[in-house]
């Protein structure tokens, strides 16, 4: 098998930070790499053969107080554990993870009709979406089509997006977060499926409104646009859990590079991947990463000594960027991409990141944040961040192997 190349960074200048350049040839062997994920995902205590799966949070989302915390499939967070066991199954091509893959995926059946929230298209990608591709179950392609159709009975033609939340109509009337551009890749998904252009018609007109509306000049983005559901004009631009306002939330940026890079990859639409390009170039080049390329949870913040870092953040934009790096007719941005990918994917592969073998009931990350101004989920493990670094994991081997 071949290794993944140890990712030396030992002089590169980026925003003129310098890398910090310490890492150990073994954390790179990706066998060995394989094998660590392999055996600390073994810890986690619904792999049980004692838990009791009739319960209703079964699906780990976090650390809470050193217990693991665990959500209903109602969550939005519910089909990223079962996105973990696909991808280990996939690295691994141990077939004992693709058994418990199945188990958890198929938990979420019902899910399909939950049209409570835009939270559909996380689920059931990451769950079933990945389930389809490894295992080609038909059944679950038609779990994956209902599921789309659910989530186009959330968009609203005066406004031209999929209404994101239904809580806080006190101070939202239709409010669109940056993420939904993520549940967007279930649409694309779906009009390559079936055929329908209604599918595709929606995605894209949700992609271009929150291309017109969410983003600043530099590129950074708003989290919550509020809309008027009558005129359609953008009410007020706001945070839920940015430090701001007007600030530039490190995940927030992670899922809008990410979405506009895969709806350039689902469309070929040019305006997708300009939007992409630039909005990679506010990461790089104006943000300013730090020097082990790990975010903190915002961008905007003046003294960050005291800030808690995401690594889900950072997982996030470094699978966007592998996959971005492969679309770029650039080569200076080509190259830029992947060095700011292999210096995240580094990072969170070294012991300050990654759990020792044991720790966190199985979780791979440490030091990720959930939603700083609210008080929860800081500088923890989050499912989600495990989930985009094993993808970008994947992506980068199959960048390598190419």
């Amino acid at each position: 098998m071949r290794y993944l190349s140890v990712f030396i960074i030992l002089s590169i200048v980026l925003c003129s930070c310098k890398s910090k350049g310490v890492l150990k040839d073994d954390d790179f062997n990706k066998d060995k790499l394989i094998e660590k994920i392999d055996s600390q995902l073994k810890y986690s205590p619904v792999l049980k053969e004692d838990f009791d799966l009739s319960k209703r949070r079964i699906f780990p989302r976090t650390l809470e107080e050193g217990a693991i915390g665990l959500v209903s499939k109602r969550d939005w967070t519910s089909g990223f554990y079962p996105g973990v066991l696909w991808f280990t199954y996939h690295l691994t091509g141990n077939t004992e993870w693709k058994n418990q893959a199945i188990k958890f995926t198929e938990l979420l059946e019902s899910e399909q009709f939950n049209a409570s929230n835009h939270d559909i298209g996380f689920k059931m990608m990451a769950s079933y979406g990945l389930g389809y591709k490894y295992s080609k179950n038909e059944a679950y392609k038609n779990i994956l089509i209902q599921s789309a159709q659910t989530l186009i009975t959330r968009f609203d033609e005066n406004v031209g997006c999929i209404r994101s939340w239904d809580h806080h109509k006190d101070k939202w009337e239709f409010p669109v977060i940056i993420d939904n551009m993520m549940n967007l890749e279930l649409l694309y998904w779906a009009w390559k499926e079936t055929g329908d252009s209604v599918f595709y018609n929606i995605a894209n007109t949700h992609a271009k409104t929150t291309m017109k509306n969410h983003f600043r000049s530099d590129y950074s983005t708003y989290h919550v646009v509020n809309y008027d559901t009558i005129t359609g004009v953008a009410k007020s631009k706001v945070t839920h859990q940015g430090y701001a306002d007007d600030s530039s939330w490190a995940r927030g940026e992670a899922w809008a590079l990410y979405g506009y890079t895969m709806a350039y990859r689902e469309t070929q639409d040019a305006e997708f991947l300009k939007q992409a390009e630039k909005v990679a170039n506010y990461i790089i080049n104006v943000a300013k990463l730090p020097e082990d390329f790990v975010p903190t949870w915002d961008f905007s913040l003046k003294d960050v000594a005291d800030e808690p870092k995401d690594a889900s953040a950072a997982a996030v934009m470094a699978s966007a960027l592998y996959e971005l790096s492969t679309f770029t007719a650039n080569k200076e941005n080509k190259e830029a991409y992947l060095k700011v990918a292999d210096g995240m994917v580094t990072s969170l592969s070294t012991d300050n990141y990654f759990n020792t073998q044991g720790a966190d009931k199985g979780f791979l990350l440490r030091h990720s944040t959930g939603a700083k101004p609210g008080g929860s989920e800081i500088d923890v493990p989050l499912i989600y961040a495990d989930y985009y670094y094993l993808e970008a994991l994947s992506r980068k081997i199959k960048i390598q192997n190419n």
